[in-house]
Parts: C-alpha cells; structure tokens; sequence
C-alpha cells in the first residue's frame, strides 16, 4: 500500500528555501490507521500462523493502540482482550470513548490497578492473566515489539528517498526504529518524544540498525496527554491552513515542534523535510471532554 505525500506550505518555509512535506499515514484506514496498521500489520499474520485465537494488549484509558487492536482484532476474526491502566475506570468506563468504542468492537476490559499496571511484564501478572484469559497472543503496551518494526519499516518507499530528513513522534519508538532501518544513506531521522525522560532511548537501540537517527526534546508540552491550550490552538490554525487533523498527543506535538526547528534555522537552506502522520486520531473526543470540563478551547 503507497500512501501520498502532501506538501505543506507556511509563512517562512518558501523564505528559508525549506521544503515540508506530510505522509498521509493517517488516511491508511478509518480506525486503524497510521503506525498502528503498520505495528499490528505482522503480528495478526504471527498471531494466525500460530492457531491463536486471542489477541491481549495493555494501554491507558485513550490508548489509540487499543482501539486500533479492538477493530483490527473483529475484522481478522481474534477474540481481543484490552488491560487497561487504572482500576477505577472499571465502573465508568462507558463514559470513556476509547473504552467505549474498543468494547463496541468486541473487546473485554480488564482493569489493573496503577501499582499493579507498572509490574504488567512481570511473570506472576501474566500467569494470571492467563489464568483467567486462556492462551493468548501477548502485544506490548503501545505495540512495539520486532514485528511492529517490521511493518514501520514499510512506511518509507523508494519515491521518499528525495528526502533529506524524515520526522516523526515517538511514543514507545518502534516507529523511528522502524524507519530509521529503512532510511536511505543520505537521510536523518528526528524523533519528537510525546513523553518527558530519555527511556525510549534504549528501546530504539534494541531496534534500530543504524545510527542515523536522533530526539529532539522539549515539545512534550508537560508529558503524555497533557492539555495545553498553545498546542490546542497551534492545532486548529494547522487544520484551517492545511485541512490535515493532527492529535493532541502525538501528531500536534511533532508538527509544533518541527515548524519551531525551521524557525530556529536549524535546518539549511533547500533541506526536502517529510513528517510521518502516524494518526492517532480517535482520541480527539476523549480529549475535547477534558478540556470542555476545563473550559479550554477545543480541538476542531
């Protein structure tokens, strides 16, 4: 599958003779879309292969990995399980779209406790899982695991190779791993972490073959999910110019972060730029909730 590349056109970009370009991964399906189709993409073909009936994953209360497994899972025919953080959703969960439209597709929650939730990899939670569950096909939190590199190795096709720099958000790094593998020679891929801390570090070496790439820090806006009315508004101006949704989580804070570089001069002139829409979009309506109960602007 080729997804288009779509040329973005903002004050100073044509002035720095910087060219910008958009990956529409985003537009790869309706609810599995962006990395999420790529990560799941071999591990459902695995999961199949090894007669497994029950697909298991792990995420928070706007996870688009678990609504992308939820979907992804009904449409391939897996039973899907979704551990999600926090035990006290387990009673107004419904209020939650993510949840909510997750469980509409078939999946069955199952609440930790945060405690809990941070010892999911552990041996004895697993086996009770399993206890309760039955066998299952275990996906990582986020997706990342060396098939889902695999499948975000296939992001980049040889017409992307007229590009200096590829870009993109990092979460759990399977997709910088992923396309730092498949980068061309001449090509450097940035990485713009949607979390505080230098863990995901670790992660990309355990993955990535190549020294090509590297995170470009301080566009976080305060950690994962957090509501800031800056990036909010920077949002919104982006879809009026561009007619592209970004997210709140991951997406705004690359393109934020990626036009503030170019401001910056930090790219020289005639420098052919392509960001990775990794979509993500699902999680907007949770995300208009919170803010309309803090009376913020909300996200067109």
């Amino acid at each position: 599958m080729e997804v288009t590349n779509q040329e973005l056109h903002f004050p100073g970009l044509k002035e720095k003779a910087i060219s910008l370009w958009v990956k529409r991964e985003d537009l790869i399906h309706p609810v599995i879309s962006g990395n999420k189709y790529r990560k799941l993409k071999y591990n459902l073909l695995e999961a199949k292969k090894k007669g497994t009936h029950t697909l298991l994953s792990f995420g928070g209360a706007y996870s688009n990995h678990i609504a992308a497994l939820a979907y992804a899972g009904k449409e391939s025919g897996f039973r899907t399980i979704g551990v999600i953080r926090g035990e006290e959703l387990r009673h107004r969960w419904e209020a939650n779209p993510t949840l909510k439209a997750a469980t509409a597709q078939g999946m069955e929650l199952h609440f930790l406790s945060r405690e809990n939730y941070r010892r999911k990899e552990e041996e004895k939670v697993l086996s009770q899982l399993k206890v309760q569950f039955g066998d299952f096909y275990l996906l990582p939190e986020g997706g990342t695991n060396v098939l889902a590199v695999k499948g975000c190795e296939e992001i980049l096709t040889p017409k992307d190779a007229t590009f200096d720099v590829i870009c993109t958000c990092v979460g759990t790094g399977g997709t910088l791993s992923g396309l730092a593998n498949a980068a061309y020679p001449h090509q450097k891929v940035l990485g713009f972490p949607v979390l505080r801390g230098e863990y995901v570090k670790d992660t990309i070496r355990n993955f990535a073959q190549k020294e090509n790439w590297e995170l470009v820090p301080g566009f976080h806006f305060g950690g994962y999910a957090k509501v800031h009315t800056d990036l909010v508004q920077f949002m919104n101006r982006f879809k009026k110019r561009t007619g592209i949704q970004l997210d709140p989580v991951y997406t705004g804070k690359l393109f934020f972060g990626l036009l503030e570089l170019v401001k910056q001069d930090k790219f020289p002139p005639g420098t052919r730029i392509l960001a990775i829409h990794t979509g993500g979009l699902q999680g907007i309506a949770g995300m208009n909730a919170i803010l309309k109960r803090k009376n913020l602007p909300l996200i067109y």
